[in-house]
């Protein structure tokens, strides 16, 4: 494991997503760096059809909301 160096203006905007995301800073960074290497490896789909196809992977059900469930 390394050290990343990051702006600092960026490690600010790590640090304020991590806290909407209930993550620490260091999993709200590598879950940006992983999407991010996942969408420029496969730049035709979009963000939510990458993370339908990550979290079939994992093995979790994910189905849309019906209007009643929102």
């Amino acid at each position: 494991m390394g050290i990343v160096n990051i702006d600092d203006d960026l490690h600010d905007q790590v640090r304020r997503a991590s806290r909407v995301s209930c993550r620490s800073i260091n999993a709200q960074a590598a879950y940006w760096i992983k999407v991010g290497m996942l969408c420029e490896t496969n730049p035709t789909l979009s963000f939510t059809d990458i993370i339908e196809r990550e979290l079939r992977s994992a093995g979790v059900s994910a189905r849309p909301l019906a209007v009643s469930d929102a």
